[in-house]
């Protein structure tokens, strides 16, 4: 417990913070008011693995129950606990030796080529969990990305149909598209490509490269009636050979890999008409560059990596793209997390049912870092508008708006037909 102690002393200013380890010995920490957030160590290798690697060995802790947060709090309550101190201290949490940490870093780069084949294995290691597992936690439409909270009365359902009208209206497409093409890659379970159907009239190819998820998809198409005109496709978006009147790319490029994202820009810049335009919808850092954790790595989004601007615009400029727009989008994540968070917390008991203990504290862990990413680090969303022809857009940005309360005010979020019902 020593090295783990003295880590904490360092870091923990605030708090209070108390440990129970698995000797039953009591250690405070900060000078903060207050109850303080209690843990229980129930393994003596706990205090080692976590002073080791903290974001790596507390994630594993947490999820195989060797670390346990004492009610009333969670580990939500935890874990922005000690973002708030990292940002208060201006030092970063997770503080290997420098040796660890280039260990670490040159793990993270081998870990980005990202082949077809291996491309296919990362995406299938997340996406091919359960329907019913989403089900759980995401709005009635699955969009597993960014929701947009005008406001903060929003709800979860609102918010992702204010998503989805905010990249239609940044693709501007005519209000009657009918025979124009759109390219929708990583379509997750088909929202967003059948909402630019029913609102335009366009064709809409999805392409993903989880099978469950185009299956689910196809379902969609098939039952709504549209499945001649929104089709969706098992296929990594290299293979395409067809061109399209705008293509939209919505939490896709953070699969991509850093070593990728010049492949990713001229390959779709290929793909998209002279006059089409072209919607990036990702996480980015706030920052510069950086590397992906290892936790994430090994138990979230093998091969996955978030983007500065700067490694972005460098592609973008590199492979021919104007960009028409870019706009930074703060905080809308970490709101749309912590719905999700509460969501699958709703529902712990269902989903230990539906695979274990240890998967479901996985994800709750997984939910938490990365909302305390967004609410207390450097992590934003970016939009990024791109064309062939400057003369593609209009001049100024009104249409964008214009655009969206039109599309608002044509149809109503559905109900989440896993709220707990009111008696």
């Amino acid at each position: 417990m020593w090295l783990l102690d003295r880590f904490l002393r360092r870091a923990i200013r605030t708090g209070p913070l108390q440990i129970t380890d698995a000797d039953g010995k009591v250690h405070l920490y900060g000078s903060g008011q207050g109850a303080p957030l209690c843990l229980r160590f129930t393994d003596k290798r706990t205090a080692l693995h976590i002073a080791r690697h903290p974001s790596l060995g507390a994630g594993e802790a947490y999820m195989r129950g060797w670390m346990v947060v004492e009610p009333p709090h969670d580990i939500r309550d935890l874990v922005l606990m000690i973002g708030a101190e990292a940002k208060a201290a201006k030092t970063h949490m997770d503080a290997p030796g420098r040796f660890s940490r280039m260990i670490d870093r040159a793990a993270w780069r081998l870990d980005q080529f990202n082949d077809r084949r291996r491309s296919s294995r990362n995406v299938r290691h997340h996406y091919d969990l359960t329907r019913q597992f989403y089900e759980m936690f995401l709005d009635e439409d699955r969009q597993y990305t960014m929701a947009y909270f005008s406001a903060p009365q929003v709800g979860l359902e609102q918010a992702q149909m204010e998503k989805k009208a905010l990249i239609a209206a940044k693709l501007h497409l005519p209000a009657d598209a009918r025979g124009m093409r759109v390219l929708d890659i990583g379509c997750g379970w088909g929202g967003l490509g059948l909402y630019l159907n029913r609102h335009y009239g366009c064709e809409v190819l999805g392409i993903s490269l989880a099978p469950d998820q185009v299956a689910f998809a196809q379902e969609r198409a098939q039952a709504a009636g549209v499945a001649d005109k929104v089709q969706f496709r098992l296929v990594d978006y290299r293979d395409l050979t067809e061109t399209f009147d705008r293509i939209t790319s919505v939490g896709m490029i953070e699969h991509v890999g850093a070593r990728h994202f010049d492949e990713y820009f001229g390959h779709t810049f290929d793909r998209l008409a002279d006059d089409g335009v072209m919607l990036t919808h990702t996480i980015g850092r706030a920052g510069g560059p950086g590397f992906t954790d290892a936790w994430t790595r090994k138990y979230i989004f093998p091969g996955g990596y978030i983007p500065a601007m700067s490694e972005l615009i460098g592609a973008i400029e590199r492979t021919g793209w104007k960009t028409g727009d870019i706009e930074v989008l703060r905080y809308h994540y970490a709101d749309t997390l912590a719905e999700w968070y509460r969501r699958t917390t709703l529902h712990a008991d269902r989903i230990a049912a539906m695979y274990d203990e240890e998967l479901l504290r996985m994800w709750q862990f997984y939910l938490v870092g990365a909302e305390q990413a967004f609410r207390q680090g450097n992590m934003v969303n970016f939009h990024i508008q791109n064309v062939k022809r400057q003369d593609a857009l209009p001049m100024t940005r009104d249409y964008i708006a214009t655009e969206m309360r039109r599309l608002l005010s044509k149809e109503a979020p559905p109900v989440w037909h896993l709220a707990p019902k009111v008696a």
